[in-house]
């Protein structure tokens, strides 16, 4: 029996990368944690900034290949455990709904809600990634409405990225706590795996913090 492929990850509790701990525990993957801490500035110091940059999480490590950037990550790690299902393999008429689910969020939903939470006026339409802010919003919950998830009865790595952040955008009133988002975040978070992920996080916080 093949091993699974193991990856490092590079991670910090209450952040975006939570997301990421979550979809590791839904794909039952080997995964070594590199645990950073925001409030001493883990993510600015040379050692990380060498791994990404930006000094953002998440990141991941698997062999030669380094990446960044959440909807790259899940895609990446989705394809890297297809025993797990959580992505429609080439071929198969879901994959690209799933694609375009994954990169909306980096490409729409973020740069939207970031000009909203800064109440910032967005770019031209013509110039603006997501149009506007309540045309973004609806595609989302035009999708959501369809459910039970983004793809219809096929959950996917693409439901760990959204439940995750619009649990957290809905909690700092950056997104509407409208009845189909409040159902749709309910049903992912209620999956044991998200509530490993979430267990485990506590933890680590509570360990930062001592």
């Amino acid at each position: 029996m093949m091993s699974k492929p193991r990856v490092t990850f590079f991670h910090a509790p209450q952040s975006r990368s939570a997301g990421t701990r979550a979809l590791l525990e839904e794909l039952g993957a080997d995964y070594d944690l590199h645990a950073l801490n925001l409030k001493t500035g883990d993510t600015r110091k040379p050692e990380y900034l060498a791994i990404n940059p930006m000094g953002k999480v998440p990141a991941i490590r698997h062999g030669e290949a380094l990446i960044t950037e959440q909807p790259a990550v899940f895609l990446y790690l989705a394809d890297l455990y297809p025993e797990a299902g959580l992505a429609p393999p080439l071929g198969d008429p879901l994959r690209g709904p799933y694609l375009r689910w994954l990169v909306y969020y980096g490409s729409c939903f973020e740069p939207a809600v970031i000009d909203k939470s800064m109440q910032r006026e967005p770019a031209p339409p013509s110039t603006c990634a997501y149009g506007d802010y309540d045309t973004m919003l609806k595609t989302l919950t035009d999708q959501l409405e369809r459910g039970p998830y983004l793809l219809g009865e096929t959950f996917s790595a693409a439901d760990v990225l959204w439940g995750t952040a619009l649990n957290w955008t809905v909690m700092f009133k950056l997104v509407p706590e409208l009845p189909v988002i409040r159902a749709y975040i309910d049903r992912v978070l209620a999956r044991p795996a998200m509530q490993r992920a979430a267990a485990a996080d506590a933890a680590l916080v509570a360990a930062q913090s001592a």
